[in-house]
């Protein structure tokens, strides 16, 4: 414990962490992981041993870490001003995830409403004539060059309203239930919480599971793959990295989930919940931006 002010100016207690070893496992981790990627991409036999080793050390540096922060924050240790810096860190987060997905919504808007249209001549006839005289693309496009699709480059995109329309279905309906879940928490309606709850993170493992099943679709019978030129690389990128964000979301809604069943979490005192409503908030309202700029419009 160290001694503190609180912003009334009042002494008080302000936990600070002891010494821990997991940093420095987990800059290791990192470390091997990302070596063994580099060292996997140029073809060297121990590259993919190396990277499943660092990812191993990840796994083991979230289990230890976090074990150690839910038991001093079940041992009562944490206070008025933990709880709040907590909070600013998730709200940082969020907004670090906010910035990551809004680049790639830019990389989208650049491809289609100047690239796109620059080369098809619209505007400056400049690069149209020397470079692609004969391009008169129109959004989706693959390019000038029609690179990936099938054997003349064609490839088709998947209709809004088919598996994606569903799956946003599935996604409002899980912010419904996870909402749910939450008042029963505040309200001490247990029952009420660990059903809702359970349901919010199945929803949201199905959705994974229906998006998989759409990859399987687009590279199986539409030709349309991450290697199909612009159109190919966006549209998996963007439904790719929100696909791994749900899946991170929903196993922490797991986590959380196991925990309620152990008994944590207070009507009064439950961040730990609430951090990761607000993530799974989050990833339900960067997929409606996909449903309607990737599929729909």
């Amino acid at each position: 414990m160290a001694n503190t002010h609180n912003e009334t100016g009042i002494a008080g207690k302000y936990y600070v962490p002891h010494s821990s070893h997991w940093p420095i496992v987990g800059s290791i981790a990192l470390f091997l992981t990302m070596f063994g990627a580099a060292q996997w991409l140029n073809d060297n036999e121990v590259g993919h041993w190396i990277f499943f080793a660092g990812l191993a050390c990840v796994l083991i540096m979230f289990f230890g870490w976090f074990r150690d922060v839910i038991n001093e924050s079940v041992g009562g240790i944490y206070n008025a001003g933990v709880d709040r810096s907590f909070r600013m860190g998730m709200m940082w987060f969020i907004f670090s995830e906010v910035m990551f997905f809004a680049a790639f919504f830019g990389a989208l808007y650049y491809a289609r409403t100047i690239a796109q249209p620059w080369l098809s001549g619209q505007g400056v006839k400049f690069a149209n004539s020397i470079l692609h005289p004969d391009f008169t693309g129109s959004w989706p496009s693959n390019g000038p060059a029609k690179v990936g699709g099938d054997a003349n480059g064609n490839f088709e995109v998947i209709p809004a309203f088919s598996l994606p329309a569903i799956n946003t279905l599935i996604l409002l309906t899980s912010g419904v239930t996870i909402t749910i879940a939450h008042h029963a928490l505040k309200a001490g309606k247990r029952g009420v919480l660990k059903v809702f709850l359970a349901l919010t993170f199945l929803l949201g493992f199905l959705f994974v599971f229906l998006q998989a099943h759409e990859y399987g679709e687009a590279y199986g019978d539409l030709h349309l793959k991450l290697s199909t030129g612009i159109y190919g690389s966006t549209f998996f990128m963007l439904t790719g990295f929100h696909g791994l964000h749900v899946t991170l979301g929903a196993i922490m809604l797991t986590v959380i989930w196991l925990r309620t069943l152990k008994g944590h979490f207070k009507p009064d005192s439950h961040f730990g919940f609430e951090a990761v409503a607000w993530y799974w908030h989050f990833v339900d309202v960067v997929w409606l931006g996909l449903f309607i700029f990737v599929y729909w419009l």
